[in-house]
């Protein structure tokens, strides 16, 4: 059974009825938590003990929310036990509510913040269950050191991201402060402890700043028989650290490091209150020369949780700037505690009050679910330089700041990161450059086609992808070394020609290149074409020169389009992945572009644009290996691909408005990648579409073009 005289001594402030009202509530909860033990071997009855202090003592609730705390943990660590009964029906509510909080995994909700406050909101038909909830957090969170490190990481984090918010927004200011603290503490302790350090170092000189400060103040004030009590209230770590992360200074350029803070001793009528504090304001600012811009007046309009004070910013005798607030005690404990805190204001009435706070607290997580009109810092990354990102199902991933899609799919599974073409983030559409911010919800989208490419490795930043990008540019080479390694010997062998390891060396130097392989590759590829090369090593290692007036000996190698002695290629859609033709990917030729026709000898004619970037160079290097080629006059349904460069504005949605052009039109978009090119403040895009015919693509290229944030648009 229950120490009587420990209920008493713990939660004495209570009614006897109160009281055993506890002592029944904690009875069942020490035989249902009986053998289970805390991390650090403690007896687990110690977490609710703890939670329902926190609930009486520091934010001031009734009694029947201390049961409910112990009923709650005994019911879910016995869930088959018999239902709870003789206990009030609020009581029963409230442990129902817990209940069902305590049962949403981070699977089911994603951990967005939004979403999980609006399912706590739904769960809580009593707000006073997310009160609690709260309190629970704050247990746990000044209790880190009992959880192994993964599950401390991500407390942290869920703290960081739901707790903290939410518990702005309920006016607990005292809650939220530690929690930030804690969080900090546990993120980036180097930070921490040197902010720390600085707070305790200069503390007696905000000390001598508050005497000279109220010293010219006291015979006014005493004069005017106004009862106040002074406090200095000195910014968090976590604040102090924030300024000075988005001001762009050091500890010491953080001028409103601590505020002074005058609280006025009495009665609880709200004229009175701010007639008083409207006269001591006078007085500051009789002294004091006042910043009119930082005038902050939440009496006449109190903040929707309930927060009242006057700020004001004046300049002491040495010309420093000193924060100033004025309240109420009434109001100091609604600031410091939430309107919870009214409920145990002497001379206001139990049930008024309490129905009043319930009331305001339900219309502040129904209709203001936006926490950014109360949280002033949007969610930070943490300073430890790393981020926090969630799989769709709520798997926690931790990755390096600055990391982007790419990096996510990699960090996942290796395959899924060579096929990743894009991802979605938050269910919008972004590249594979994209950066991500912590509380991201990223999802991956994959090709079958895609592959590695070199330029990936300018925007990855973790090592796990550095590395098998390495890895796998590297098996792509190889291959590819592989099939130039033997269709250069095969073509050598059939032309009669030996290549010394000499002439070997000589061809890498000529083209640039560092190893073997990559010179190989570059055959594979046919960046290297093995006439150059068996022209170069013929000539002795110089570049032969074209002889003038050389015929088209190749005449009687090249295709013929049937058409008796006509010597013009006809070429259609349906041909075009044939072993006769292959659209060069050097210009993506569609349908209906002025087209001609280089003889490979190896892999059939390559269709070029006429615009082609190398057409000039192939034209007056090879003018016996030029075909003449048009287009059938009736394309068939086949797609072609071409690339499209985009200059376009620094906005988020740029992409999402191009793939909706493309998508109202005859095309596919095949993939993507963005590039941010901060020096211009634009985003260069670059996208690979498939169309059937040159004259869809001029109607996209138009559409995109005419888009309001697009400044560019061109073939690449």
């Amino acid at each position: 059974m229950t120490d009587t005289a420990k209920v008493n001594e713990l939660f004495g402030k209570y009614s006897e009825e109160g009281r055993a009202l506890i002592a029944r509530a904690w009875d069942i909860a020490e035989a249902s938590l009986a053998g289970q033990t805390r991390g650090n071997g403690h007896p687990f009855i110690e977490h609710p003990l703890n939670v329902a202090r926190i609930v009486s003592d520091e934010i001031g609730l009734p009694a029947e929310c201390v049961a409910a705390v112990f009923l709650h943990e005994s019911h879910r660590f016995s869930p088959e036990a018999e239902p709870l009964r003789g206990f009030p029906a609020d009581v029963l509510a409230m442990v129902d509510g817990l209940d069902k909080i305590a049962s949403i995994k981070p699977k089911d909700t994603k951990l967005e913040a939004e979403n999980y406050k609006r399912l706590i909101v739904s769960y809580s038909r009593d707000p006073r269950v997310t009160v609690i909830k709260l309190a629970d957090r704050l247990e746990i969170m000044r209790s880190l050191d009992i959880f192994p490190k993964s599950s401390r990481e991500r407390k942290t984090l869920e703290t960081l991201m739901l707790y903290i918010p939410l518990a702005h927004q309920l006016g607990l200011y005292n809650m939220k402060s530690e929690m930030e603290d804690i969080y900090f503490r546990y993120a980036d302790p180097e930070q921490y402890r040197a902010i720390t350090n600085k707070l305790k170092a200069t503390e007696k000189d905000r000390q001598r700043l508050t005497s000279q400060f109220i010293e010219p103040l006291k015979q006014k004030l005493s004069d005017n028989g106004i009862k106040y009590k002074l406090k200095i209230r000195t910014k968090t770590a976590w604040s102090i650290y924030n300024k000075m992360r988005k001001q762009g200074v050091p500890f010491e350029g953080v001028y409103d490091v601590f505020a002074i803070r005058f609280i006025i001793d009495c009665e609880p009528d709200r004229k009175l209150e701010r007639d008083l504090c409207w006269q001591v304001f006078g007085y500051v600012t009789e002294e004091y020369e006042q910043d009119q811009n930082r005038l902050r007046d939440w009496l006449s309009n109190p903040k929707p949780n309930g927060y009242e004070s006057l700020h004001i910013t004046v300049k002491n005798k040495d010309g420093a700037y000193i924060e100033v607030q004025i309240r109420t005690t009434r109001m100091d404990e609604t600031a410091e505690n939430g309107l919870a805190s009214h409920w145990s204001y002497k001379g206001i009435s139990h049930e008024a009050t309490l129905d009043k706070w319930l009331k305001s607290v339900r219309n502040i997580l129904e209709h203001h679910t936006d926490t950014s009109e109360f949280y002033e810092d949007d969610l930070p990354t943490p300073p430890s330089g790393e981020i926090f990102v969630f799989t769709p199902t709520g798997e926690l991933r931790k990755l390096p700041a600055g990391a982007t899609v790419l990096d996510f799919a990699f960090d996942i599974h290796t395959n899924l990161g060579v096929k990743c073409s894009g991802g979605k983030v938050n269910g919008k559409a972004v590249p594979i450059r994209e950066r991500l911010k912590t509380g991201d919800i990223v999802e991956i989208i994959s090709s079958k086609n895609q592959k590695p490419a070199a330029d990936w490795l300018n925007f990855v930043v973790s090592s796990k992808a550095r590395a098998k990008i390495k890895q796998k540019l590297a098996e792509v080479e190889f291959e590819q070394a592989s099939e130039g390694k033997e269709m250069l010997a095969r073509r050598l062998k059939n032309w009669k020609i030996e290549l010394s390891d000499e002439m070997l060396a000589a061809l890498m130097k000529k083209y640039q290149k560092k190893t073997l392989n990559a010179f190989y590759a570059a055959v594979g590829k046919e960046e290297i074409d093995v006439f150059d090369i068996r022209d170069f090593i013929l000539a002795g290692g110089e570049a032969p020169k074209i002889p003038e007036g050389k015929a088209q000996k190749a005449s009687v190698e090249q295709p013929s389009s049937g058409k008796g002695g006509d010597d013009i290629l006809v070429i259609d859609a349906k041909n075009v992945r044939g072993l006769d033709y292959k659209m060069s990917k050097c210009c993506n030729p569609v349908f209906g572009d002025d087209v001609f026709g280089f003889v490979s000898r190896m892999d059939g004619i390559k269709i070029h644009r006429m615009s082609c970037p190398n057409a000039a160079r192939l034209m007056n290097q090879y003018p016996y290996r030029i075909q003449k080629v048009r287009w059938s006059d009736t394309p068939s349904s086949s797609n072609f691909q071409v690339a499209l460069k985009v200059s376009a504005a620094h906005e988020p949605s740029v992409v999402n408005e191009i793939m909706d052009v493309i998508n109202s039109f005859r095309a596919s978009m095949r993939s993507f990648s963005v590039n941010d090119n901060t020096r211009a403040g634009t985003y260069d895009i670059l996208l690979k579409v498939a169309v059937p015919s040159n004259l869809e693509l001029d109607k996209v290229i138009s559409r995109i073009r005419a888009l309001r944030n697009v400044l560019k648009v061109s073939r690449g």
